[in-house]
């Protein structure tokens, strides 16, 4: 069996990781990375590293290494991906399961304010605050490049580059994130108002609670949909038993 993994999640490498003790001697796990972080931690098994060329070259991919079972592991915003995937897996008769972690819900306390997009999310922002807290990644900075009268406190893993808000101050760092940490980067920066998009998950969740907490505004990006009829879960141990199911 030849399982193929289209990865760059904290999810996909847990899912390698279970495979790797979860399948038969003999079966294959690769599992696929973008190539946009520099330093990437690299699951168990077989990795490759690029693009497939669109959806026509993943469907290539899939007939040319016998792959087996598809699962689509990537970054809840990673969309085009996603519906390569389902265009490929349809022309190569290939199994297809989509591992999406869950999406953050509000709680008590919360002020949220959702929008569809990184567009939408710059537009909010001129009534909401004066120094914001950006944490949509690097790649989309230039939905905010025009707002010259906004401060901009902006963390992902790697430097960004391209078209960028005027006034922006860059943090180089990779969650997991304390509660602590981010109350002090609030207070520190002074900081009154929280963007990001809704990727799920622990890891960088306790930005939420320390907005919660200092009252400030959240803008929050919703995520895109998975592709109509690929079957959908939540965690890497519900993936292992969509394959074990494969495999009776």
């Amino acid at each position: 069996m030849h399982v193929l993994v289209l990865g760059g999640t904290t999810e996909a490498r847990r899912l390698a990781e279970s495979l790797a003790e979860a399948l038969p001697a003999g079966a294959r796990v690769t599992s696929s990375l973008a190539g946009r972080v520099a330093s990437p931690k690299l699951p168990p098994g077989e990795v490759r590293v690029g693009g497939f060329g669109g959806a026509d070259g993943l469907a290539e991919w899939l007939r040319t290494h016998r792959v087996d079972a598809l699962i689509d592991a990537t970054h809840p915003f990673a969309g085009t991906i996603s519906f390569h995937a389902a265009s490929a897996a349809a022309a190569a008769h290939v199994p297809l399961l989509a591992l999406r972690r869950p999406g953050w819900v509000p709680v008590d306390g919360d002020r949220w304010h959702p929008v569809g997009s990184l567009d939408e999310a710059a537009a909010a922002l001129p009534g909401l605050g004066r120094r914001v807290f950006l944490t949509t990644g690097r790649m989309g900075l230039a939905a905010f490049a025009g707002l010259d009268s906004l401060w901009f406190l902006m963390r992902s893993v790697d430097a960004p580059d391209g078209s960028h808000p005027a006034r922006m101050e860059v943090l180089l760092d990779r969650g997991p994130f304390t509660l602590d940490g981010e109350r002090d980067l609030i207070r520190r920066h002074r900081l009154d108002v929280l963007v990001t998009k809704d990727s799920g998950g622990d890891a960088t969740a306790p930005k939420l609670a320390a907005a919660r907490e200092a009252g400030i505004p959240v803008v929050v990006v919703r995520r895109p949909p998975v592709p109509e009829g690929v079957p959908v879960v939540g965690t890497p141990e519900l993936a292992v038993d969509w394959l074990a199911g494969l495999r009776r």
